[in-house]
């Protein structure tokens, strides 16, 4: 008569099973975080490319690049260069003076384009009113950039007027977190770096103050809302 015994695990093999696993799971956990990481980079990279061309040009026109009045004698354009009005306000809703444009917050990335300050062939066409490929830059999740004056940063959109580079929207909490902290101060009501809920695109506009939001809460001291996960999240930081 054949006899059957069930044998479990030694006390041995359990450990080494479990050390196993942990390994496993620091390798993924690992991976994560150099994956973000590397996404963390590539938008403050783009983001300091961009500072770099709007204080390059800045410095060597003495004017600020979408405001620039004088671009037709300065700039090498294929036909007549489109201008702003030269009130050193870099504005989305410009008051048109001696042809100037309404949006100069998209023809200043033509100016920059045009100057050699910023890589990318950007060019805004005349009565232009939103980015398109051909115009604006994308962050690296391809969704337009804006540079512009406004308060439309901070808490519901009430931060103090000034010029500022927006990201654009669908960027993971996680990234701005980490950028945040890295950058400033890692906080998203706070600092040079704060929330924005500029979209960029037609997707829906980067959300705040909630559980599943891109901050914890509307006030001051609110955090990241790394726990919440959102993948749209944006901000804007100063120029």
């Amino acid at each position: 008569m054949n006899t059957y015994r069930q044998q479990g695990l030694t006390i041995l093999e359990v450990v080494l099973v479990l050390l196993i696993v942990g390994f496993l799971l620091a390798g993924v956990l690992k991976g994560e975080e150099l994956i973000t990481s590397a996404k963390v980079k590539r938008v403050a990279g783009q983001l300091d490319e961009i500072r770099a061309a709007y204080l390059g040009f800045q410095d060597r026109y003495k004017a600020l690049p979408g405001d620039y009045a004088d671009a037709n004698s300065t700039l090498s354009c294929s036909g007549p260069c489109l201008i702003g009005n030269g009130d050193s306000r870099i504005r989305a809703n410009e008051t048109p003076l001696n042809g100037s444009q309404v949006h100069e917050d998209l023809l200043v990335w033509t100016h920059l384009s045009l100057s050699g300050f910023l890589k990318g062939d950007y060019l805004m066409s005349d009565g232009q009113s939103v980015p398109t490929d051909l115009s604006s830059p994308k962050n690296p999740y391809q969704v337009y950039q804006q540079i512009v004056f406004d308060g439309l940063y901070g808490i519901s959109g009430g931060g103090v007027v000034r010029h500022n580079l927006k990201t654009g929207g669908q960027i993971p909490v996680a990234v701005l977190l980490e950028l945040d902290t890295k950058v400033d101060d890692g906080k998203p009501y706070r600092g040079a770096l704060q929330f924005s809920s500029y979209q960029g695109n037609s997707a829906a506009s980067p959300t705040e103050g909630g559980p599943s939001a891109c901050t914890t809460a509307l006030n001051p001291d609110a955090d990241w809302n790394l726990q919440g996960g959102n993948p749209n999240c944006g901000a804007a930081t100063m120029l």
